[in-house]
């Protein structure tokens, strides 16, 4: 199973929306097949690991990280590609999620005369999938909020400059992240005071794009992007979401950029971003990289929308009143009332520190008062 997740890690950043899955095929005590989920539309892990198997898969025990599908979607039911190989034996990390699946995949391998076992290093697949479970389970991709701050807190000067707060290494990090979500957010101040270009770069021993991008998303109540903006010249596609109704001849000059301009409702010239994250969600976004500016991260924050936080912080100091924190928006009234991290982790990039945890929920909370 340990083999199985490591190939269920190279999936992500392809396999989406579908789950990243990993499959082992073991016969006589040996690794006959190995495979994990190809790109929308290609072959399951259970599938690749069967071929490669071959006739050796007769008999065999399969270890795979995720309750095989029984239903024709895209391509047909892995449980019948794993009776037909003649498997004797399945070893399942968890049961999916998805109501579809659901138990059905274990129970169509049990009444072919399949042994199953579930619940083998669960943890660690619920780790892999957990953005496939969010959105399976409410519609919502799985939100990362990612900022890099000094020591005092500060995300950039007084006068806005920011470029370079975390150092190489953990830029060289995020590019990875980026790389394995199917969407960066960023507000619209980030836009113009930055110009970013919000690619994955230099991926996987690549130098340059990665030829897979995440959608980039622009929320922009307002509609201050300028047309000139470098993250329109980049490969992959763009979105700008504003507040409707949104000026009919700035909207023409965004769309001849090549971006897509989706209005939506909102209050005070920001966008609401649930509904944003609900619409990209209907289109099969599973998990966004939220990269700040301030007010967008306090939006998110202030209307519970984070599930997970990576903190850069950089030995430095910037100070200053008029220096910009990390996360702006209302925040709360008294210590008690904080958002609290579990789970929480910290590493080390040279100077820099990584500090990533999960946001608190209110059941966790409950669990933990109890």
């Amino acid at each position: 199973m340990d083999c199985a997740l490591s190939l269920a890690r190279l999936a992500r950043g392809y396999a989406s929306p579908n789950p990243a899955v990993g499959a082992v095929v073991v016969k006589d005590d040996g690794v006959v097949g190995m495979g994990y989920t190809q790109p929308v539309g290609g072959p399951h892990a259970e599938v690749v690991a069967l071929q490669q198997a071959g006739e050796n898969a007769r008999g065999a025990v399969m270890y795979v990280t995720l309750e095989p599908c029984c239903h024709f979607g895209r391509t047909p039911p892995c449980t019948n590609a794993i009776i037909d190989a003649g498997v004797s034996e399945v070893h399942v990390a968890m049961v999916d999620p998805n109501p579809v699946v659901s138990g059905k995949g274990i129970k169509a391998l049990n009444e072919a005369g399949i042994r199953t076992y579930v619940g083998t290093h669960e943890a660690e697949a619920r780790s892999i999938l957990e953005a496939y479970i969010k959105h399976t389970t409410t519609g919502l991709p799985f939100v990362i909020a990612k900022f890099a701050m000094s020591l005092d807190g500060k995300i950039a000067t007084r006068g806005g400059h920011s470029q370079w707060i975390s150092n190489e290494q953990a830029r060289c990090f995020v590019h990875g992240v980026r790389h394995t979500v199917d969407a960066i957010m960023v507000g619209v101040n980030t836009l113009i005071t930055d110009d970013p270009r919000l690619t994955a770069r230099g991926c996987c021993g690549r130098s340059g794009c990665t030829s897979k991008q995440p959608l980039r998303i622009i929320a922009d109540g307002t509609g201050r992007s300028p047309v000139d903006a470098r993250v329109f010249n980049e490969p992959g596609q763009t979105l700008i979401a504003t507040v409707r109704p949104f000026d009919v001849d700035k909207k023409k000059a965004l769309e001849k950029t090549g971006v897509e301009v989706l209005e939506l409702p909102g209050e005070n010239g920001r966008v609401d971003l649930e509904t944003l994250l609900r619409v990209v969600g209907e289109r099969g976004v599973i998990s966004v990289l939220m990269e700040g500016g301030s007010e967008l991260l306090g939006y998110a924050f202030d209307h519970n929308l984070v599930d997970k936080v990576l903190a850069f912080i950089a030995p430095i100091i910037i100070g200053g009143t008029e220096g910009r924190t990390a996360v702006g928006g209302d925040g709360v009234l008294t210590v008690q009332e904080a958002l609290n991290l579990d789970s929480v982790e910290v590493t080390k990039f040279a100077d820099n520190v990584l500090v990533s945890g999960y946001v608190r929920t209110a059941a966790s909370v409950s669990c933990s008062a109890e």
